[in-house]
């Protein structure tokens, strides 16, 4: 399995930017899908994006779509998520998590994860 360490959260206002970093320790970085999920409070841990292990194609949930954007440098084992145009319903606790198996919105897809960054969106 792969360790994975977010950073980069932290409080914002509405419209402003942000870039989330994940930094892998690990072997199979580079070999494998990488996922982006967030959880507000009292909410289930939701879906943003995901990202080919190659970097050639992501996805993201319709809520994120055209405002956040996900790349990866393998080189360096490091997965990123940057956000832009940010909204007070994003705020959340933002993880990071390595795809396994199965359809990658799913949590249950995916078998490392990080313990997350916490992003604040103030209106």
């Amino acid at each position: 399995q792969v360790q994975l360490v977010e950073s980069g959260g932290g409080l914002v206002q509405a419209g402003d930017s942000l870039r989330l970093s994940c930094a892998a320790s690990g072997r199979t970085f580079g070999s494998r899908g990488m996922g982006w999920f967030r959880q507000a409070p009292g909410k289930e841990r939701e879906f943003v994006g995901f990202i080919h292990w190659s970097g050639g194609n992501a996805a993201y949930s319709d809520s994120v779509k055209g405002r956040f954007a996900i790349s990866r440098d393998n080189a360096k084992n490091t997965l990123y998520l940057q956000m832009n145009s940010l909204k007070p319903e994003d705020t959340a606790v933002y993880y990071c998590a390595s795809y396994y198996s199965g359809s990658y919105r799913y949590t249950s897809s995916y078998d490392s994860w990080g313990q997350g960054t916490q992003v604040t969106v103030s209106s």
